[in-house]
């Protein structure tokens, strides 16, 4: 079994670890629906139409009553 030839100190590991750490991805609105959505991908709206950079890709699958 592999083992360190010496001990690594708190601080090297902690330099190696800096960049490990998650983001949170930023939130848009849709210009169309107005809708929260994560950039650059497509997403379904509440009426079930897939959109993509603000055009409806795929037709609405229900009519949402107001």
């Amino acid at each position: 079994m592999a083992s360190p030839k010496s001990r690594i100190p708190r601080s090297r590991r902690g330099m190696r670890r800096a960049h490990d750490a998650l983001t949170r991805q930023p939130l848009q609105t849709c210009p169309t629906t107005g809708e929260l959505m994560r950039p650059h991908r497509a997403y379904q709206a509440k009426d079930g139409a897939i959109y993509f950079k603000g055009k409806q890709i795929t037709a609405p699958k229900f009519e949402l009553e107001e």
